[in-house]
């Protein structure tokens, strides 16, 4: 064993460690460090207050801050597969009968363009993507409207809250920017965290996030639900063992989809 690092240096490696893995074990970190458990639990705990990290039960995640939120033709870059995949699972989420509210963004567009041809499922959304990306949908397709949101190709404002005001649904299938145990769901802006909190209000039936595995342990700018309002995950089989078994804590069930077409 060598000479015991100070608290700065085993900060720094932690730090190196999460940058890389952007998740750790304490058992993991006791090893790297060569230090005590209630030394590693003492540094994430100093390192949480920083903002670096959130602790989790046996560990730690990186926070990672999404701040800006990306023009829809960037966001479409990052991840297709996935998204098209999760896309597909979500959709056979969808029964006959069904009165669904789907939000803006890339993931949620894949929802929306493999939901299945049938007159008896109704969708509202303000994912202007649909216009354009799905042609004749073969389902009922009605949008909030409101104000058109260029960046995110969505419709926000208050003109689509009363119209969502007006609408229950037995299930919403919703796309996030970052999934934290500590901060729950986050999207990027404010009209947008207004709809997807109204579409969750006015849902009396399961809540369902999609989301590729990126946005687990982000924090985006506006929070939408914690955790627990969620009655399924939707996400890719890179979505890492250990975020699995901290969401097992949770009444959470998550669905992996593969690169398998359904």
């Amino acid at each position: 064993m060598g000479k015991p690092l100070i608290p700065a240096q085993r900060r720094e490696k932690i730090q190196e460690y999460l940058a890389i893995h952007q998740i750790a074990r304490t058992a993991d970190l006791m090893d790297l460090l060569e230090a005590s458990e209630a030394t590693v639990r003492r540094d994430l705990e100093w390192l949480e207050q920083k903002g670096t990290l959130e602790r989790t039960h046996g560990g730690a995640i990186l926070n990672q801050r999404v701040i800006f939120e990306q023009e829809y033709q960037l966001r479409l870059k990052n991840f297709p597969e996935e998204k098209k995949y999760i896309g597909e699972l979500a959709a056979t989420l969808i029964e006959e009968g069904d009165i669904v509210f789907v939000n803006s963004g890339t993931t949620a567009t894949q929802v929306l363009q493999h939901i299945p041809r049938n007159p008896r499922i109704t969708v509202f959304t303000n994912n202007v993507s649909a216009l354009v990306d799905i042609g004749d949908p073969g389902f009922s397709l009605n949008l909030t409207g409101g104000e058109f949101q260029a960046r995110s190709n969505s419709l926000s404002g208050r003109f689509a809250l009363d119209n969502l005001n007006m609408v229950f649904a037995n299930k919403a299938i919703l796309g996030v920017d970052g999934i934290s145990l500590k901060h729950g769901l986050t999207v990027p802006t404010a009209p947008e965290a207004e709809v997807v909190r109204k579409m969750i209000e006015r849902t009396k039936g399961q809540v369902v996030i999609v989301s590729d595995h990126s946005k687990w342990g982000a924090v985006s700018n506006f929070h939408v639900g914690n955790i627990d309002i969620m009655d399924k995950l939707v996400t890719d089989t890179r979505f890492g063992k250990q975020a699995k078994k901290e969401l097992a804590e949770y009444p959470v069930e998550v669905l992996l989809a593969s690169g398998m077409s359904l």
